[in-house]
């Protein structure tokens, strides 16, 4: 197990989980951990995703971070899109840098936007490196050669040392398994939940071949799933996955932290919830998985279609700028095509799904509650 998670060795205070939970540094092999490939990183089958806290102000988001670590979670996830998910994790975590791996996002396409994302990025975080940097949910999978050069900026980075490890998120299977083939990336972080499909496990069995870490992000599926414990143990049948969870609240954090000290297992009972809930959510809602694009009327389906849940759970905020508005009339101009119906691995109805959304959205935008 490396440095930063057992102890001392680079100077460092002893974590407070170790001290509490394991007496004997032999006995945090009783944690349930999950090892990300080549990159070597070992850590805590607790992920912690700073999408949520966004959304709570700089002091209450410092206390959940930090009792996160402090009961033992040692992987945190955040995104130069997510705001200031960056700036409350550099608060919380600066002092203990080298008891933590960090990893972040860039949507970057073309370099001097990736290198001013950086360093964007490393300055939030109050840190000279990060663990893992990932390219945020791009169309295409960057490769040394291609028009953008931003792969070429990524072995740069490292070349540097501001960067340990080259990964990739995404929502579409296809720049997915390109990614694996590719050899060229150390992670894929991808949406993966219990409401899986049999391709989407087929990425992660692909991704362990590979020797390629898995990062699942959407473990709860968005707040649709409201089982933590089910979310966890199927997460947990899978012992190359590590899933992220967005938190924004200290009872949510607080379910997580339980699963650390005594992990969730699958059961009878888990397994007859686990149908349930994907008889009666799978094809009700968009995943956000992109595969239905691009939208001949132009319509950005994979945001869209799924603005309901969207303005409810991230920061309303930036669901409601004249941009994002001009965004959901596109819906309007639907050809009624059903090109998007037909490419969904769910088998939504989505023309259907695009104008729920948007009538829910313009109440909202006249009144209504959410």
């Amino acid at each position: 197990m490396r440095e930063k998670i057992v102890a001392k060795e680079k100077g460092g205070e002893t974590p407070p989980w170790i001290a509490r939970h394991w007496k004997r540094t032999e006995d945090i092999s009783k944690m349930d951990t999950v090892r990300l490939g080549k990159t070597e990183i070992v850590t805590n089958k607790n992920g912690f995703g700073a999408l949520p806290i966004q959304r709570v102000s700089d002091a209450d988001a410092v206390k959940i971070i930090r009792r996160a670590y402090d009961e033992g979670i040692t992987f945190f996830d955040a995104a130069r899109f997510y705001t200031d998910s960056e700036h409350k994790l550099g608060l919380a975590l600066s002092d203990v840098r080298e008891h933590v791996f960090i990893s972040s996002k860039t949507a970057a396409v073309r370099p001097e936007d990736f290198w001013k994302d950086l360093e964007t990025t490393l300055t939030n975080l109050k840190t000279d490196h990060l663990d893992i940097y990932q390219f945020h949910n791009p169309s295409f999978c960057p490769k040394p050669g291609d028009e953008s050069g931003v792969y070429e900026c990524m072995l740069e980075a490292k070349r540097q040392g501001k960067i340990l490890h080259i990964g990739i998120t995404n929502h579409r299977l296809k720049v997915a398994n390109e990614a694996i083939a590719s050899g060229l990336y150390e992670t894929l972080q991808f949406p993966f939940c219990y409401l899986a499909t049999e391709e989407d496990e087929k990425l992660v069995a692909a991704c362990q071949e590979a020797d390629m870490g898995f990062i699942a992000m959407k473990a709860l599926s968005g707040g649709l799933i409201t089982n933590s414990a089910a979310a966890y143990a199927f997460e947990a049948q899978f012992d190359n996955v590590l899933p992220i969870w967005g938190v924004q609240r200290m009872r949510e954090l607080e379910e997580f932290l339980s699963y650390i000290v005594c992990p969730p297992v699958m059961t009878d009972e888990i397994r007859a919830l686990i149908a349930k809930d994907r008889q009666e959510l799978m094809g009700e809602f968009c995943r956000g998985c992109g595969y239905c694009m691009p939208c001949p009327a132009g319509i950005e389906i994979n945001n869209c279609a799924r603005m309901s849940l969207m303005i409810r759970r991230a920061p309303s905020e930036a669901q409601l700028t004249p941009e994002m508005q001009a965004k959901m009339m596109k819906i309007e101009e639907c050809l009624h095509c059903n090109k998007c119906k037909s490419k969904c691995p769910y088998h939504l109805d989505t023309p259907t799904l695009l104008a729920k959304n948007l009538q829910d959205y313009k109440e909202i935008l006249a009144g209504k509650a959410y």
